[in-house]
Order: C-alpha cells, then structure tokens, then sequence
C-alpha cells in the first residue's frame, strides 16, 4: 500500500512540472505584449498630435505606416498568447479530469476502508500489532511493521488530501486563463476593427495624394529636402576627414623638417618616413558585404517613387526587411556617425578607407557608438520601419566624398 501512495506522489509531482513550465511561457508573453502596448501607445499619441498640427505629409505617412506595422505585430503576439493561455487552459481540464478519477478510486478504497473498521472495529488491527510485538524477531524490522501498520489510515487520508487541494489549485488556475484568454480575444478583435480602420484612413491619405497636385508638391519639396539633409551630413563629414588629413600632412611636414635638421647637425642617415594617406577620395578595396539580405525594392538614380508614385532621385538603394533581421557593415570602417537623420530614421554613418562613406537607415535598434571600428559583416543593428513609408526595410546609400555612386554596383566592385 506504501509504494501505491509513493507512486501516486510521484504522479502527483509530474504533472505539476508541465504546468509551471507553461506559467512561465505565459509570463514571458506577457512581458512581450506589455512592451508591445507601450510601443503601440507612443506611436498613436504621435499620430494623434500629428492631426491637430500641420506636418509634413511625408512624416505623417511614415507615422501610419508604422502604426499599421506594429498594430500586425501586436495582433500576432496577441493570437501567440491566446494559443499559449488555451493549451493551458485544455492541459489544466485534462488534470482535473484525471486527479477527479484519482481522487474516485481513493475515496472508494476509504468507503471500503471505513466499511471494514464499522463491521470488525479495531479488533483485526490490534491483533496484528499484538502478533507484531510478542513474536521473536528483528526488533528492527517489527519497529517498521507496527509503524506501517499506525500510519497506514493516516497516509491514505493525507493522500486523498492533497489530491483534492491540487484539484482545487488547478481549478483556480483554470478559471483565471479562461478569464485571461477572453481579455486577450477582446483585445485582438479590438485591434483587429482598429487595423482595418487605420488600413482605411492610409489608403484615403494615398488617394488624395496621388490626385491632389499640391500635396504631390509638398511631398516632393519634403521628399528632396530629406536628400538635401543627407547630403549635407556626408559634406560635413567629408569637410572633417580633410582637415584632419591637412593636420596630418602638416605634421609630417614638420617631423620631415625636424629630421632633416637632426641630420644635418649629427649626419646621421635619416629615418624612414611613412607615406602621407591619400587626401582624395577612392574605392573601397577588399571585401564587401551585402548589408541586408532582401529584396531591392528601390533603385539608385531616376525611380517612381513606390508609395507617392512621383519621378524622384534616389541617392541610394532600399531593401525589404524582416522583423528582427540584423544589418551588416557593408565593408571595414569607423563609424563616423549614429543620429536620427529626416526622413531615414534612426541611422548609421561608416567612413572607410579614401573618403568612402556607406549610410544605413530605418534602424529599429543600433549596436554601435561612433568612433568604433567595425570589420566587414559584423552586425551593426537591426532593421525596422521607423521614417519609413512603405514598412520595414533599409535604406543603404554610398558616397566617394561627396558623390553618390549606385550601392549595387559599388558592392560587386573588388
């Protein structure tokens, strides 16, 4: 009888692992859908400042489109937890079905238990613990009987116990999944109305976009000033790299001219000298590395611009992303830069050897600091959708100075 309450306890002890792993899901996921939310929330308070004032139709689209994405994210995590808190919900039913049968046969063996005390009283036990404590013996092994036998009664109450307070606790358990999971269906079919209605107003935006000439103009006049700030940074840049290089060829000049001094004076051969580094601006040799890996869904130079559908210049490239895809150094460097620049979000400036410059925008996170050295392909952040208007991806542009070249074809150059 002892080893059938051992193996119920064991039983007992299994079942209860499943669960705890389950909890602890549930809880990571609802971590997640907090930081969704709050995410959520700032870029609808922006949307919402950005009706009552008059902004750029530019920001204003971006804005929508990254409510429209994160409100897909949100509603997916949404349908991951309702699917995590239902498995729940139907492994806890499965317990309680099992520990009600458990707990059937166990007071169906105490019905009989107390049916036998009721016809033979305590007789038929006391006469065994007699037997137990007058026969000749281990004194040891008769200890372990008489306990048994005490302690049989009280072990098969305890046993039915317990399974009765778990049943009670996975009840419990049971009644507040349900209650979370119909949270979490309202939730969904809330946001769900709520994407449809924002896919709407989007669609409205572009409508009157493509047939209102002067919102096509202001457009424009936006679209070609975020070019201007771009082009402007990489000057600035340049600009910088070139004084630098001035300071040190004039320092050279100098340690050559102090050298040349040292000779005449001691007419001691002189010291050979480093060659000055290259103040114009050159390709990049050596390898190079596709910064993200996706679809080109822009092109440098003279496109239709794919959401405002207006002949504009693209001074780089954009590629499509997916949600948590890391983005790579194009080719060995410096990080010259890492600022929120108009129009590309938060972004990435990487100076390379000869004035060559490679700019990654749209980043959802940066893992890089400006002055760190980074090497070919090493992960520099991740890519998202933030100033963008057409959902996550990359925008990737190079400059040799302060001329733009096509990133495409730069890549394939050795």
């Amino acid at each position: 009888m002892r080893l059938i309450v051992a193996l119920l306890c064991l039983l007992v002890g299994v079942s209860l692992a499943a669960p705890k792993k389950t909890d602890a899901q549930i809880k990571e996921q609802r971590t997640a859908l907090k930081k969704l939310e709050s995410d959520l929330a700032k870029k609808r308070e922006e949307l919402a400042l950005l009706e009552t004032e008059e902004k750029g139709v530019l920001n204003t689209l971006s804005l929508l489109d990254q409510n429209l994405n994160q409100t897909r994210i949100y509603i997916t995590e949404l349908s991951k937890n309702e699917t995590l808190v239902q498995n729940a919900v139907n492994q806890l039913s499965r317990d309680i079905d099992s520990l009600d049968q458990k707990i059937q046969v166990r007071k169906e063996a105490m019905k009989k238990r107390v049916r036998k005390l009721y016809v033979n009283g305590r007789y038929s036990d006391a006469e065994v613990l007699y037997q137990l404590l007058t026969r000749e013996g281990n004194p040891e092994r008769q200890a372990y009987w008489v306990h048994h036998v005490l302690n049989e009664d009280r072990i098969l109450v305890e046993t039915l116990t317990s399974m009765m307070q778990e049943r009670d606790e996975k009840k419990r358990n049971e009644e507040e999944h349900l209650a979370e999971l119909n949270r979490l269906r309202e939730k969904k079919s809330r946001e769900e109305k709520g994407l449809v209605s924002q896919v709407g107003n989007q669609e409205k935006m572009l409508l009157n976009l493509k047939h209102d000439k002067a919102m096509q103009q202001r457009a424009l006049q936006e679209f070609e000033r975020n070019q201007k700030v771009m082009q402007k940074l990489i000057e600035k840049l340049e600009q910088k790299r070139k004084k630098e290089l001035e300071a040190a060829r004039k320092a050279e000049e100098k340690r050559k001219a102090e050298a040349a001094r040292k000779k005449k004076q001691k007419e001691k051969e002189p010291k050979v000298v480093e060659k000055p580094k290259k103040t114009i601006a050159g390709t990049v040799k050596g390898p190079k590395c596709m910064p993200l890996e996706g679809q080109v869904i822009s092109n440098y130079g003279l496109q239709e611009h794919p959401v405002l559908h207006i002949a504009t210049r693209n001074l780089g490239v954009e590629i499509r992303g997916k949600r948590g895809q890391s983005i790579r150094a194009a080719a060995a460097g410096t990080v010259a830069m890492v600022a929120e620049i108009d129009g590309r979000g938060p972004s990435v400036i990487i100076e390379h050897e000869g004035g060559t410059y490679s700019v990654y925008g749209h980043m959802r996170s940066i893992r890089v600091q400006e002055g760190k050295e980074v090497r070919n392909c090493e992960e520099i952040g991740e890519v998202g959708d933030i100033a963008s208007l057409n959902g996550i991806k990359l925008y990737f542009q190079v400059s040799e100075g302060t001329q733009t070249v096509d990133p495409l074809q730069w890549l394939k150059s050795k």
